[in-house]
C-alpha cells in the first residue's frame, strides 16, 4: 500500500468494522501498519475488533461508534480523524444490514432501513470523505457492494434494491471525481462470503439465510478490497462465478428466472426455523458480531 507524500503510515477509516468483511479488512490494514479508525454502531464489538487490529500491527487504532445513517455522526468521525492524524488516505465502506422475505411480507420500516443503509449510508460517507480527498489531491474510497448489485433473487428484495442503488451511486461518484486524478472510487462485489450477516439479518422467510456456494472467507474478500488501494479499479469481482451469473441474468432472463427461485431455496436459505425477526437491522447485536460466520469457506 503506497504511503502518502512524506513518511509514516497511511490513515484508513473502515465502516462496518465490527463484523465480517469490514473487520477482516481492518485487521489486514493493521498488518500493513496503518492507522485505522473503526466505525460501526456498537462500541462493544468495535473494541473487540480494535484488539485484533492492534495485535495485527496497526500503528494506531481509534474506535468511533457511529451509524452511517447519522450524517452528523459521520461528519464528526471524519473531522476528528483529520484533526488527529492530519489527513485521511483511504476509506473502506462495508457497513450493511440484510433482510429475508418477500417484499409483500417484510415490514416497511425494515425494508427501508436495509435500502437506506446502503444508499443513504454510502452518500453520507461520500459527502464527508470526498471533500477531504479533494483538498488533499489524493484519497481512495472502496465501497463493498455485492453480486446482488448486478442480479436479482426472490426473498431478498430489500437487499437487491439496496445494492442496485448503491452500485448506481458508486458509479456516479466515480464519474464525479474524474476531475481530481489522485482521487479514486472502487467497487468490490463479493458473492457468498462466510460472515455473520446472514444469521444477523432480519427474516420473514421462516429461516435465516446462508451464503450461496462457493463461499469465500472474509479474509479473501478483504485482500481484494486492499488490492484496490494498491491499484484502483472501477469494479472488482470477489467471486469466481459472478460474471457467469451476471451473464445468465442479462442474456437468458427466462432461464435465469426459472432457476433462481429453486436455487435460492436450496443454496441460500438455511435449514433452521425462525419466527419473524428484525435481526440487527435497527441496532447492533454484539453477541452475533464476528469476522467469520459458521460456513466452510475457501
Amino acid at each position: 500500500m503506497p504511503l502518502h507524500e512524506g513518511s509514516g503510515p497511511i490513515t484508513a477509516l473502515v465502516t462496518g468494522a465490527s463484523s465480517g468483511i469490514g473487520r477482516a479488512t481492518a485487521v489486514q490494514l493493521g498488518e500493513r501498519g496503518a492507522r485505522v479508525v473503526l466505525v460501526a454502531r456498537g462500541r462493544e464489538s468495535l473494541e473487540e475488533a480494535a484488539t485484533e487490529v492492534r495485535a495485527a500491527g496497526a500503528a494506531e487504532v481509534v474506535v468511533c461508534p457511529a451509524d452511517v445513517l447519522d450524517d452528523d455522526a459521520i461528519a464528526a468521525v471524519v473531522r476528528s480523524t483529520v484533526e488527529r492524524f492530519g489527513r485521511l488516505d483511504t476509506v473502506v465502506h462495508a457497513a450493511q444490514v440484510m433482510a429475508y422475505g418477500r417484499v409483500e411480507d417484510v415490514p416497511k420500516e425494515v425494508y427501508e432501513r436495509v435500502v437506506d443503509t446502503a444508499v443513504h449510508g454510502t452518500a453520507n460517507v461520500a459527502r464527508h470523505v470526498l471533500p477531504v480527498f479533494r483538498r488533499q489531491g489524493a484519497g481512495h474510497l472502496a465501497i463493498v457492494n455485492s453480486l446482488l448489485g448486478n442480479v436479482t433473487t426472490p426473498l431478498m428484495g430489500s437487499y437487491v434494491a439496496a445494492k442496485w442503488g448503491q452500485l448506481g451511486l458508486a458509479r456516479t461518484l466515480q464519474q464525479e471525481v474524474r476531475d481530481v486524478p489522485g482521487v479514486s472510487v472502487s467497487i468490490v462485489q463479493p458473492g457468498g462470503v462466510d460472515t455473520p450477516i446472514y444469521m444477523q439479518g432480519a427474516s420473514w422467510a421462516g429461516s435465516t439465510g446462508r451464503p450461496p456456494p462457493p463461499v469465500y472467507s472474509p479474509q479473501r474478500v478483504a485482500r481484494r478490497v486492499l488490492s484496490t488501494l494498491d491499484s484502483p479499479v472501477r469494479v472488482v469481482q470477489a467471486g469466481i462465478f459472478n460474471p457467469l451469473i451476471t451473464a445468465g441474468f442479462r442474456l437468458l432472463p427466462g432461464v435465469y428466472d426459472l432457476l433462481v427461485g429453486p436455487l435460492m431455496q436450496r443454496l441460500a436459505i438455511a435449514d433452521d426455523e425462525v419466527q419473524p425477526t428484525e435481526g440487527n437491522v435497527f441496532e447492533s447485536r454484539p453477541e452475533g458480531n464476528a469476522t467469520e460466520g459458521r460456513w466452510r469457506s475457501i
